[in-house]
Parts: C-alpha cells; sequence; structure tokens
C-alpha cells in the first residue's frame, strides 16, 4: 500500500472525501473486477464488494469494505470513517446476517457473526494491518466499532 496512503488515511478531510467517493468506487471494483479501485491500481488495502439487505427496505444494499482473511473468514470492520453512528451495512447484517461478497470478480455467499470480547482483542491488530486509520476513527468516536466475520455460507443439509 501506498506510504503516502497510509499517512494520510487517517485525516478528517480523508474521511469525508472518501464517503463521496464510494459509489465510484463501488461501481469502479466491481467494473475491474477488483483490479482498479479510486485509491489506485490493485486495490489495496484488500477490498470486497459486501452486498447485505436493507433492515427498512429490504432492497440490496452494496458497500466496498477493507477486510483480512482469518483462515475461511473475511474480517471486516464497520468504522464509517469514525463517524458519531454505526454504518448501515452493518445493521443490515445484525438484523438479517446472511449476505454476498465479491472479491476479485468472484461472488459468494457469507452468514455474518459480530465478533466480541476476547475473538475481537485477536482481530484488532490483524484490521490494524490492514488499515492503521482505525486507530484514529476509533478515537475519533465514542461508540465501539464493531467487527464481523463473514464466514463461507454452507448449503443446507437436505436429509432423504
Amino acid at each position: 500500500m501506498s506510504e503516502f496512503i497510509l499517512r494520510i488515511g487517517n485525516r478528517r478531510w480523508f474521511a469525508a472525501g472518501g464517503r463521496l467517493l464510494m459509489p465510484l468506487d463501488r461501481r469502479l471494483i466491481r467494473l475491474t473486477k477488483g483490479r482498479l479501485s479510486v485509491t489506485g491500481w490493485r486495490t489495496a488495502p484488500p477490498t470486497l464488494l459486501l452486498t447485505t439487505r436493507g433492515r427498512k427496505s429490504g432492497l440490496p444494499r452494496e458497500r466496498p469494505v477493507l477486510y483480512v482473511r482469518d483462515g475461511d473468514a473475511y474480517v471486516v470492520m464497520g468504522s464509517n470513517w469514525g463517524q458519531a453512528e454505526h454504518p448501515a451495512w452493518s445493521g443490515n447484517l445484525l438484523a438479517d446476517p446472511a449476505a454476498t461478497i465479491v472479491i476479485d470478480g468472484e461472488s459468494f455467499a457469507v452468514r455474518a457473526a459480530l465478533v466480541e470480547g476476547p475473538e475481537r482483542e485477536r482481530l484488532w491488530p490483524l484490521l490494524l494491518q490492514v488499515w492503521p486509520g482505525y486507530r484514529d476513527y476509533d478515537a475519533r468516536t465514542d461508540r465501539t466499532l464493531r467487527i464481523f466475520r463473514l464466514e463461507p455460507a454452507r448449503p443446507p443439509v437436505i436429509e432423504p
């Protein structure tokens, strides 16, 4: 990842700009199958497209989200750039943990679980390796930033 992006990623103006560029980033990542993002070539930090079901509208909601791998799971944080409120997608996952992710153009179903306690403490440093700005976002808000494990969804077993 660019040292320049790491240096400015925790700034309030960067967060404001990032929120404005989110729709463009979402389209660019989808069109280039993850090869290109508004942050530069070869999306870095690692970014997935997360599709949740809107808890009020019931409509699909898609957002680019940074992630880190943890075994078979993908770990994501609902930082919302350090704003006072949680990102809508995290509330959607609490209401309905079934979601879809797209990585490198490949789409698959996942099931989300909110991470708390010792597991959260274990994953926090891994997320900081992906985006050190999370530390500043955490300090900027009074809420606890939500962390989710996105586990590949297993097809239901049908008994004969």
